[in-house]
């Protein structure tokens, strides 16, 4: 098969998923969303990226992790108007929009202001809450800057896809703007001094401020004029009645002055969740962290080895079709980051099926492990010398029984190290899981770091839990390549 005939037999069938991805996101966008199919399903699915305190936030509430924050208030509010259950789920804020156009959320609150970039493909609520913008400082630092005209030619951090980037990148002069997806991230940045300020809404930079003595906040004195929409419920395009009713309980909200009571239950909520911030208080978070890492690595090598086996034959096979589509497909997961693969079986498949979290994640995973899991059976199928095959067949054993009895055993020796290698990775590898927002080991981490308002601390903890993940199974895998070798 010729270069071109290669590159015409592996873009084509992605152009076509591609059209038909794109063509499918076109119909859920056209169809938009209605107050009749959320009362039908009788559930109001909520899209959140909970580490922005007081808008949104997790506590543990009887050992287990909550949703709450004002913004939780408002959906609660919008919900309980619908008649309906709230159903919250937790993803990165830059992933928010992605499941909204999707389908696999409802609507989006999370402090989101409704920029003209994004009312482009999504419908927006009125402004339920307009606040202020200040910068998060070092202590150490609070009498260099005193605005955001003090930080002409520094590093300021913001959220990625946020209202204080662009505010950011427009009102604070050669700028160098470092974007990340979560503020404990950011946090940790500025108390590392990689950053020298974060943009904040008031209440977030008030909320680190009071329970972080190692930070304060300055108010940044930007000009809120055309640039500033305040925060607003995003719906999918083309979704008015679900807009209207959102509008509806939003009037009542501001009508009824609920939004101090709002804020208020969240400050008593922010102030119980930082009574213990040891570690130790959080044990249960990163019980259930390893519990889903273990799970999604277990998983994933069972399903891994099993279609890496098939996917090696596959390409060892005489057959060309066989040959050729397991090498289109060993070539294409090798070839893209498990971060895009992960988003794109849970965001992309989803338009056609509605995939949970968690099993995505596994899904994406194992596909991902398949591809090297095939590639390291087929080098030491192949590393085996070709006279055994042949004294083999002379003896009068079949192509099956000398590939069972003969090649395979001393192919597996030799590959030994090489997948323990690559289950080790697997354990590590799963963090990215956590983009999608299944509860591993990662994710409870930031929700530590959330909750504690501490940045190195869970880092630390993560971090000796996954070494001793780690060493564990390559001292259970070292056992059994000695075990083999003596065999």
């Amino acid at each position: 098969m010729t270069i071109k005939k290669s590159l015409a037999f592996i873009l084509l069938p992605l152009a076509l998923l591609v059209a038909l991805l794109v063509g499918n996101n076109q119909a859920v966008s056209a169809a938009g969303q209605t107050v009749s199919r959320v009362q039908a399903k009788k559930t109001l699915v909520l899209g959140t990226s909970p580490d922005y305190a007081p808008y949104e936030f997790l506590v543990n509430k009887n050992g287990k992790n909550k949703t709450v924050g004002m913004d939780i208030d408002v959906a609660q509010k919008v919900a309980d108007d619908l008649h309906v259950k709230l159903v919250i789920k937790s993803m990165d804020f830059d992933a928010l929009l992605v499941g909204l156009e999707t389908g696999k959320v409802d609507m989006v609150i999370s402090a989101m202001s409704p920029t003209d970039e994004r009312t482009k493909s999504v419908d927006f609520s009125d402004v339920y809450y307009l606040g202020g913008q200040s910068i998060l400082v070092n202590k150490a630092d609070a009498k260099i800057y005193k605005s955001k005209n003090s930080f002409i030619g520094k590093k300021v951090g913001v959220q990625t896809g946020s209202l204080q980037q662009t505010l950011a990148k427009k009102q604070i002069k050669n700028a160098q703007i470092t974007g990340l997806t979560k503020v404990p991230d950011l946090v940790l940045a500025l108390k590392s001094h990689k950053i020298d300020g974060i943009v904040a809404e008031e209440p977030v930079a008030t909320a680190y401020a009071s329970n972080d003595p190692e930070l304060v906040q300055i108010d940044g004195k930007f000009n809120l004029g055309a640039d500033m929409q305040g925060s607003a419920i995003a719906f999918p395009k083309n979704s008015p009645t679900l807009v209207a009713a959102a509008n509806k309980s939003i009037a009542q909200i501001k009508k009824q002055k609920l939004i101090p009571q709002y804020l208020k239950s969240a400050g008593s909520l922010m102030k119980t969740n930082t009574h213990n911030t040891s570690m130790w208080h959080y044990w249960s978070y990163f019980a259930k962290g390893i519990g889903y890492t273990l799970f999604i690595t277990i998983i994933s090598i069972i399903i891994g080895i099993f279609i890496g086996v098939v996917l090696a034959f596959a390409r060892l096979s005489k057959n060309k079709l066989f040959h050729s589509l397991a090498v289109m497909y060993i070539e294409f997961v090798r070839g893209t980051p498990l971060m895009i693969q992960i988003m794109f079986v849970y965001f992309g498949i989803g338009l056609w099926v509605n995939i949970p979290a968690l099993f995505a994640g596994v899904i994406a995973v194992s596909l991902n492990s398949a591809a090297y899991v095939a590639e390291i059976i087929r080098s030491g199928i192949n590393a085996i010398d070709a006279g055994q095959t042949e004294a083999s067949r002379s003896l009068g054993l079949s192509q099956h029984d000398t590939m069972r009895y003969i090649i395979l055993p001393q192919a597996l020796k030799n590959i030994w190290p090489a997948l323990g290698n690559e289950f080790i990775s697997l354990i590590k590898e799963s963090s990215i899981v956590s983009i999608i927002g299944v509860t591993d080991l990662i994710y409870q981490l930031k929700v530590v770091q959330s909750a504690t308002y501490k940045g190195v601390a869970p880092i630390f903890v993560a971090m000796v839990i996954y070494f001793i993940l780690t060493f564990s199974l390559s001292k259970l895998l070292n056992h059994i390549e000695r075990k083999m070798q003596h065999a």
